[in-house]
């Protein structure tokens, strides 16, 4: 092929790079260079042809690069990096007794246990036509009988990055010969907190390894560089950060838009009163048929409220959330895939990375609170190359994501409802953060300003205003959408008094909108 024509077949499958001396994408598994017996488990898997994020991430694999895969969900992420990993495994001396007790030779780590243990169903269904060992740590088990299992000698240890800190602190595990990292749903990770976490297991690896700052050097063959891969559905500035100290001159692999859900999710938002909810949500579920449906709903309390009056109503109902014990969650989720029940009401514990076949239908019953999390709620339907159906209940409540929600839905050639479309909270959102920084969002552009008094207060909308002249706006004027309550101080419940005011938006945050004049 020439290159145009390498050009071409990047655009067809929306692929794109950012790096130096990236290979040629793999057209199919014949193509790729891995070892026969990969090769055959790969066919008794099922997988007749590679996905976009497959041909664009195994061949930089097979090279030990450096990779930061930005992929829509549901686009097979998890053998992307899996197959890599496994043939650099083969390569090393055979775990025994007289090395097990150095540790193992590769670590994957996700945000949660669902989407650890579907990682490591995935690396089994490869690793044991090779006879590689591999061991999950997760939270919910007894920490001893992991531990015990790790000095029985493994070479892949896929864990959650709270439990594996854990292990190494209490010196359970050890990483003395781990040079092989992936971070999956990096972002999610960070969401959660676990960054501290991600941090210590990262440096309890050999630092003496990295590849060269210089990419033109030349890396000794003789010796076993460390390979750190990043799979994310964004990157938001603290993975970047990650990325920036543990990576070496990475290639940035992106299919599709990041954070972008796929084309064949159909989206729609209904805008609805809170007590419209369930009447709306049983009219769906009624057309299930026999199909499945997740329903997303934003607290456990909540969720067993509504999973008990759906059970009321004679639905095949169950639940998945963080207050539920490990076992009860794999009773639920195994529940849900042989589908004895086909409703599973969840928190964000199922909204990233778990894969369930065939689900038709998501329903978010409450909208997430950032853009991010929808994404990833709607893209547990749509996966595989099957078409699926999300919908969404709106409330005026959910204001502070009315823009970013209206954006996605015209980039995906979704229809937007009238409600939406109208509201000030679409139109420009001008975000006044908590640590001493205003964003004005649709212009990203920063204005550093410390908030102690109501004058203050007051300059900072003249600082908007000035901001939008100057980039060719027209004038318009601003509200709260706090406009009908008052703003909270420390010591008194009117944003006209000063005295503490700036303590309290150390701890808030509030948005403004400006409605522009038409």
């Amino acid at each position: 092929m020439t290159e145009r024509d390498w050009r071409i077949f990047r655009e067809d499958f929306n692929i794109s790079y950012k790096g130096s001396r990236i290979p040629r994408p793999m057209r199919s598994w014949v193509e790729s260079k891995l070892s026969g017996e990969l090769l055959r488990a790969v066919e008794r898997a099922g997988y007749k042809k590679p996905s976009p994020i497959q041909m664009a991430a195994i061949p930089l694999g097979l090279q030990q690069r450096d990779v930061i895969g930005i992929a829509e969900t549901g686009s097979g992420k998890t053998a992307a990096f899996v197959l890599p990993m496994l043939t650099y495994i083969t390569r090393l001396p055979p775990i025994t007794e007289e090395n097990e007790a150095e540790g193992p030779y590769a670590v994957v780590m996700a945000p949660t246990r669902e989407l650890a243990q579907q990682i490591e169903d995935e690396t089994v269904k490869f690793a044991h036509y090779l006879g590689i060992k591999v061991v999950s740590i997760v939270g919910g088990q007894s920490i001893e009988e992991q531990g015990f299992k790790i000095r029985q000698g493994c070479e892949v240890v896929i864990a959650t990055p709270g439990r594996l800190i854990d292990c190494l602190e209490r010196r359970y595990a050890v990483l003395n010969q781990c040079n092989y990292v992936v971070l999956d749903e990096a972002d999610r990770m960070i969401d959660m907190g676990f960054e501290p976490q991600v941090v210590g297991v990262l440096d309890a690896m050999p630092s003496s390894n990295f590849k060269p700052e210089n990419e033109d050097e030349e890396l000794d063959e003789k010796k076993i560089y460390r390979t750190t891969y990043m799979f994310s559905a964004t990157m938001p500035p603290a993975v970047e950060r990650l990325a920036r100290k543990y990576l070496r001159n990475p290639v940035v692999v992106t299919i599709g838009t990041a954070g972008k859900t796929t084309d064949l999710i159909t989206q729609h938002v209904i805008m609805v009163k809170e007590s419209e909810k369930l009447f709306k949500l049983q009219k769906l579920l009624d057309e299930l048929g026999d199909k499945t449906a997740i329903v997303f709903i934003n607290t456990k309390k909540s969720a067993d409220s509504l999973a008990k009056a759906l059970d009321k109503a004679g639905y095949r109902v169950t639940t998945l959330h963080g207050g539920k014990s490990q076992e009860q969650r794999e009773i639920s989720l195994e529940g849900f895939r042989a589908k004895r029940y086909n409703v599973l009401v969840a928190t964000d514990v199922a909204g990233r990375g778990i894969d369930i076949p065939d689900v038709a239908h998501v329903i978010n019953h409450d909208m997430p609170g950032n853009i991010e999390m929808y994404t990833h709620r709607i893209g547990r339907t749509g996966r595989a190359g099957k078409t699926g159906l999300a919908t969404t209940f709106l409330t005026l409540h959910d204001s502070d994501v009315f823009y970013d929600l209206k954006q996605m839905l015209i980039q995906s050639n979704s229809p937007v409802p009238p409600e939406l479309a109208r509201h000030e909270a679409s139109k420009l959102c001008l975000l006044l953060h908590t640590r001493e920084v205003i964003m004005l969002k649709v212009q990203k552009q920063p204005l550093n300003r410390q908030l102690e008094t109501m004058d203050d207060f007051k300059t900072t909308l003249q600082i908007w205003e000035k901001a939008l002249l100057s980039s060719g706006m027209s004038k318009g004027h601003a509200t709260s959408n706090e406009s009908k309550q008052t703003i909270p101080t420390s010591n008194s419940s009117s944003v006209e008094q000063d005295q503490g005011f700036h303590k309290e938006w150390n701890a808030k945050c509030y948005q403004f909108f400006f409605v522009l004049d038409e």
